[in-house]
């Protein structure tokens, strides 16, 4: 009798491959121009001419206050271009349902800031998605009531990578960050959801789930759970930053099938999280429903702080390491790689694959705010999100993002940069908004004004802009320095 019943020895395609599902497009047949002095002067204008396959690109040095509309062309484009558009629904709804209304099937949003979006109903959405297939990514969608919601088409996919949510929610529990609906599939890679107010910061009823390489948190607001997948479904939680905060709605950060496991799969795969519980006094970390079916495998994971790993005596716990403390190189930070020595290197197992033959061993990690690097290979597989000897100065994550800063209006500078760059009158002045950051060799940049400012690392310089810092400071002309 074989002890793990999901895991297969031989891995017939990989977790790369699943998460390389995209939503098929038609060739672009035209391209239509938003902006001042373009053809079109809003992005609604240009939605409303386009056929099915064109693309639209918006000016991203403009704001598009109170456009809202219903999107009926397939296989439609919508991207920003130099820079992000800011997209403010201002008190405007398409018609009683948000901001973006997706008819058309098979749309792509790219490099996007949609923000506002509130309906009588009060379950409104940045975008809506009422068709069948989206991609979305490089966005930002934060302060709407829903950042997204879908409807239930069982044949629909969706494609979420590189892309922010924050304090979307209206405080009333029935709102979330994102609420994706009974769909036959959904991609979450990359991204960085958090600060849903009182609601979740991400639910799904997909049959299939794939959430890899992303961060889920709080610093101002108190979420729910941090991923709630009520009616199970085969899903896929590998490589996260799990984290709830000490002020919280609910004590589980991950919940699965708890609603009833109406959906077809039961397979669940934890694999290589790192979870954070700030709450000392309660948590559970993986909450499974009395009705799903099969063992949930948990793997390499970290389960820092007060709570059980889960309330299911029949989970497959292997390797997995508790710890009220941890050794990260920086946890107040939220640098999570092991610090020298610590137990977590070289201490994880060798990951199989699922009952399907879908590798689960991860081959990436979470890059702070969005974004994914390689996962170093350095032998035995250490236990968590991140592996030691990473590239320290591409993965430190800062407390907060760009979103909570420019709310906040706290500067987050820290003392020292990863690479041990003096913060604070060390800085050189490189560049206006819009203007490119020049220098050698790798730096840590950071972009904003009056002392709110987003950081990345760069190498031999970088674009000083909103489409690749975030917006630390909406309405406010900003400029990046590199530390000396």
């Amino acid at each position: 009798m074989t002890r793990f019943p999901l895991i297969s020895p031989r891995p017939l395609f990989s977790l790369a491959a699943l998460c390389a599902l995209s939503v098929s497009a038609g060739a672009s047949a035209a391209t239509l121009s938003v902006g001042p002095g373009k053809t079109f002067s809003s992005p609604c204008k240009a939605i409303a001419a386009a056929a099915n396959g064109d693309t639209i690109e918006i000016e991203g040095s403009a704001s598009y206050d109170g456009d809202v509309c219903v999107i009926y062309a397939s296989n439609l484009t919508i991207r920003g271009v130099n820079g992000r558009p800011k997209i403010n629904a201002a008190g405007q709804n398409a018609v009683g349902k948000g901001t973006w209304v997706l008819y058309g099937n098979d749309t792509t949003i790219d490099n996007v800031e949609l923000f506002g979006a509130a309906v009588p109903d009060q379950n409104g959405a940045a975008i809506r998605l009422d068709a069948r297939g989206l991609t979305l990514k490089n966005s930002y969608l934060h302060h709407n009531e829903n950042g997204i919601l879908t409807n239930n088409d069982a044949a629909s996919d969706v494609v979420i990578e590189d892309t922010e949510f924050a304090f979307n929610g209206l405080g009333n529990g029935y709102t979330h960050n994102l609420y994706i609906g009974n769909i036959n599939s959904l991609v979450f890679r990359g991204s960085y959801s958090h600060d849903a107010n009182v609601g979740h910061n991400l639910k799904s009823r997909a049959r299939t789930n794939t959430i890899v390489y992303s961060r889920f948190s709080a610093s101002t607001n108190q979420p729910s759970y941090e991923i709630d997948l009520p009616n199970a479904g085969n899903s896929y939680v590998i490589g996260n930053v799990i984290h709830q905060p000490s002020a919280n709605q609910a004590a589980t950060m991950l919940a699965y099938g708890e609603e009833g496991a109406s959906n077809p799969g039961h397979e669940l795969y934890v694999v290589n999280n790192t979870f954070l519980n700030d709450d000392s006094v309660r948590g559970t970390f993986v909450m499974i429903g009395d009705q799903v079916s099969k063992p949930t495998l948990l793997q390499n994971n970290i389960f820092s702080g007060t709570g059980n790993a889960t309330n299911r005596p029949s989970a497959i716990d292997l390797n997995n390491y508790r710890s009220l403390s941890p050794s990260f190189i920086n946890r107040g930070e939220f640098n999570l790689l092991p610090a020298l020595g610590a137990a977590m290197i070289d201490a994880g197992a060798a990951v199989g694959a699922s009952s399907g033959g879908l590798s689960l061993s991860p081959t990436l990690q979470y890059r702070f705010p969005v974004g994914t690097e390689a996962r170093p290979a350095n032998g035995i597989i250490d236990i968590g999100a991140y592996e030691a000897g990473g590239a320290l100065s591409t993965i430190v994550a800062g407390t907060v993002s760009a979103v909570t800063a420019a709310v906040t209006t706290v500067a987050t500078a820290p003392t020292a940069t990863a690479s041990g760059a003096a913060a604070e009158g060390g800085w050189a002045d490189c560049a206006s908004e819009n203007g490119s950051c020049s220098f050698s060799g790798t730096r840590q940049v950071r972009y904003g004004a009056n002392g709110v400012y987003a950081y990345r690392s760069a190498t031999d310089g970088i674009a000083c802009d909103n489409a690749t810092f975030g917006d630390p400071l909406y309405g406010v002309v900003k400029a990046c320095s590199y530390a000396q």
